[in-house]
């Protein structure tokens, strides 16, 4: 959670902008906390260090697993949403539930049955949201059934319920200690049947595992600059899933033994930066731990996401633990 959030912040000033204008409006490429310019998009003049909706939604989906007693109760977590960005709302921020959350959570509220309402969503809400997921569960089908729960509502398309599984799956097989989690994740889904609505995009898992392997075989070869080229000109980095979260792995991947690079190459690269970056961070936090990044900049995330967010890290960490320890969530 605290990779999560550190990857959060360090995207935020970056996000939907391209990697030219992040190098016109930052002086280059990001290498630490800085605050959002004033051309920022999405989170214009926001302080160096402050998190985004993906921070804040996967303490949402936390705080209902934990008070659910891990058996997500979606109609109770569609209301948590909702309130969560009248919130946001009344805070004026623009930083605000996605387009497949925001269409389905719409839906909801005119009566769509839950099993409907996330039909067409095939953007990454839903796994950047699935750390606690990855943390309260151990690999294994109640896994498997708690990412779909956590996604149904809001992305219930192949694409949607592969990439929050893939996430959840691999923050939970790195806290059991496999190195190789990027891999067990991806093999891990592969093995599920698939559930879901189709859609004509891409699949998210063929598309992690391809820029997986490319890394593996050939992108640990190439610099930095090239390296990024391929991700924007052959991956993409937008919000589709397909995209940001295979971006994702492919970072995670070349990085692997130097997570506070990932995070900073993830927020220099363009498009959904906070995303790929909170996605990299929570995978590799899961593995090295906070202490695999730097000090510094992780002591100011989790400060001010105590002081501003007034979100508990610790205790709800603590909280998912349990629920991971208990013997009916093995």
């Amino acid at each position: 959670m605290a990779g999560l959030a550190l990857g959060d912040a360090l995207g935020m000033p970056t996000q939907s902008m391209s990697a030219a204008d992040i190098r016109r409006y930052y002086g280059g490429s990001i290498t630490r906390l800085v605050n959002a310019v004033p051309q920022q998009p999405i989170a214009p003049n926001m302080k160096a260090g402050a998190v985004t909706d993906d921070t804040e939604q996967a303490f949402v989906l936390a705080q209902r697993l934990i008070e659910d007693g891990g058996h997500l109760d979606n109609a109770r977590y569609a209301r948590d949403l909702l309130q969560w960005e009248a919130d946001m709302k009344a805070k004026g921020s623009l930083d605000l539930l996605g387009p497949s959350t925001k269409a389905a959570l719409r839906k909801l509220t005119e009566g769509v049955s839950l099993e409907k309402t996330g039909r067409f969503g095939t953007t990454n809400g839903g796994a950047m949201r699935a750390t606690p997921v990855g943390i309260a569960f151990r690999p294994g089908e109640a896994l498997a059934d708690a990412a779909w729960r956590s996604c149904v509502v809001t992305h219930n398309t192949v694409q949607g319920i592969e990439s929050t599984t893939l996430v959840a799956s691999a923050v939970s097989f790195a806290i059991e200690g496999e190195r190789d989690f990027l891999h067990r994740a991806v093999n891990f889904v592969q093995a599920l049947p698939q559930r879901g609505n189709w859609s004509p995009k891409a699949s998210v898992l063929a598309r992690v595992r391809h820029f997986m392997d490319w890394v593996e075989q050939d992108g640990r070869k190439v610099g930095d600059d090239e390296f990024a080229l391929t991700l924007q000109r052959d991956c993409g980095t937008s919000v589709e899933s397909n995209e940001s979260v295979a971006a994702a792995f492919a970072i995670a991947t070349r990085f692997f033994d130097d997570p506070t690079r990932a995070l900073c190459f993830a927020a220099s690269i363009g498009g959904d930066t906070d995303t790929i970056a909170a996605i990299t961070g929570a995978m590799l936090g899961a593995w090295h731990g906070v202490q695999g990044f730097d000090a510094a900049m992780l002591d100011q995330v989790l400060s001010q996401l105590a002081e501003d967010n007034h979100l508990d890290l610790k205790a709800t960490v603590s909280a998912l633990c349990a629920l991971r320890d208990a013997g009916d969530m093995c």
